[in-house]
């Protein structure tokens, strides 16, 4: 899976299942800060992530994933 294709991905679960306003999701944007995703979205965040990109998220493995772009370098290391 590309890099293009995993951004594309996540990018549609955040505006359509958590509702983000899509002007809030650039490649920068803090997760907390500046997207709004709170602990209940994490949650959310760990069975989207396993039903569409077949792996589960552990927390202690998101020590540090702190801007969108970073998660989606998780995502890579993880189906690449």
């Amino acid at each position: 899976m590309s890099r293009q294709e995993i951004e594309e991905k996540v990018r549609a679960f955040l505006i359509d299942d958590l509702e983000i306003d899509e002007d809030k999701i650039f490649p920068e944007a803090k997760l907390k800060e500046d997207m709004g995703i709170d602990s209940l979205d994490f949650v959310d965040i760990v069975v989207i992530v396993e039903k569409n990109f077949g792996f589960k998220i552990k927390p202690e493995e998101m020590q540090g994933v702190v801007t969108l772009s970073q998660f989606c370098d998780y995502i890579e290391t993880k189906v690449g």
